[in-house]
C-alpha cells in the first residue's frame, strides 16, 4: 500500500521536473541561438550584407527560431525562441 501512494506521489513530481528541465533546455538553446546570430549579424554589417537573414540562417542552424530583429547603425538587436519538446501533448514556447 506505501509503495502505491508513494508511486502516485513521485510520478507527478517526475513528470513536473521533466517539464522544468524542458524549459531549462529551450532557454538555453535560445539564448546561444540568440548569441550566435548577433554575431552572425555583426559579421555580416563588416562585410556589407544584409544582417537580419544572417542571424536568421544562424539562429534556425542552433534551434531557436528569429522572431526580431533591429539594426541601428552598426548595433544589431535580434530576439530568438525555442520550442521545448511536447510533454503530456502540450507543446511550450
Amino acid at each position: 500500500m506505501l509503495g502505491i501512494a508513494m508511486t502516485g506521489l513521485l510520478l507527478p513530481f517526475a513528470v513536473a521536473c521533466a517539464g522544468v528541465a524542458g524549459i531549462v533546455v529551450a532557454h538555453r538553446r535560445a539564448q546561444a541561438a540568440a548569441d550566435l546570430g548577433s554575431l552572425a549579424a555583426a559579421t555580416a554589417i563588416q562585410h556589407g550584407q544584409a544582417p537580419c537573414p544572417a542571424a536568421a540562417a544562424v539562429a534556425r542552424r542552433n534551434g531557436g527560431r528569429l522572431v526580431g530583429c533591429i539594426v541601428r547603425g552598426e548595433v544589431v538587436t535580434v530576439r530568438v525562441e525555442a520550442a521545448t519538446r511536447p510533454l503530456l501533448g502540450a507543446v511550450r514556447h
